[in-house]
């Protein structure tokens, strides 16, 4: 029997090219979204309780991260009649409009981007990639269908990305790390000289573990 090899981007990778219908009508993936940030994420199916939470969390922070410049697109393997159906009935039912497009997947896309959850048949893993404006993939984050994701913390994770390509590494729980609150993390020294004069240059821990403030 022929083993299934299933293939997924890695952090650094660009994204894989993906020519793809959606609620908003034909996209190319990343091209169409060259020059800005975006979250693609997967959910298991349409009309599904989970999911449903999920998308209205996703919509309720659309205007923050269109704020960072980031978009967001949905993705399963539904027919894109299904979607239009599904948004129509989050709107009436819950009075939320989703803004963002949903890709109607197949299979040959869910296995390009390692989607495809195994033995659970066509259902998609909760996925989450988030993609910088040159399309390389910068973090992905895998869910069970089981657990819904927490939106707060994929919003958090897009603007400690831009925070860091510009200012440096950002701590656990970033901007509320119990030890420094939001102070950005000054890479270690490479040599003994930067070492010794690391503590008078910077607030720290040790010449190892300096921060400095953020820049707003």
């Amino acid at each position: 029997m022929e083993e299934t090899k299933i293939n997924m981007p890695l952090l650094g990778d660009p994204f894989p090219e993906l020519d793809v219908q959606t609620t908003h009508g034909p996209m190319k993936i990343p091209g169409d979204l060259k020059g800005s940030w975006f979250v693609l994420f997967s959910h298991p199916a349409d009309f599904t309780p989970v999911c449903t939470t999920e998308f209205v969390a996703f919509q309720k922070r659309y205007d923050e991260f269109e704020k960072l410049g980031c978009k967001l697109i949905g993705m399963s393997i539904d027919q894109v009649f299904s979607h239009i159906k599904w948004v129509e009935w989050i709107k009436e039912k819950l009075d939320v409009e989703i803004q963002f497009p949903i890709v109607a997947a197949n299979d040959a896309v869910a296995m390009k981007l390692g989607m495809l959850h195994p033995g659970k048949g066509t259902n998609t893993v909760r996925a989450v990639f988030i993609v910088d404006p040159e399309g390389k993939v910068r973090l992905v984050i895998y869910y069970p269908q089981e657990i819904g994701r927490n939106m707060d913390e994929i919003l958090r994770a897009v603007k400690a990305l831009q925070i860091s390509e510009k200012q440096g590494a950002v701590a656990a729980g970033w901007p509320e790390n119990e030890l420094i609150g939001d102070r950005i993390i000054v890479p270690p020294p490479k040599d003994i000289k930067t070492a010794e004069k690391r503590m008078r240059e910077y607030e720290g821990y040790d010449w190892w573990f300096c921060h400095k403030p953020l820049q707003k």
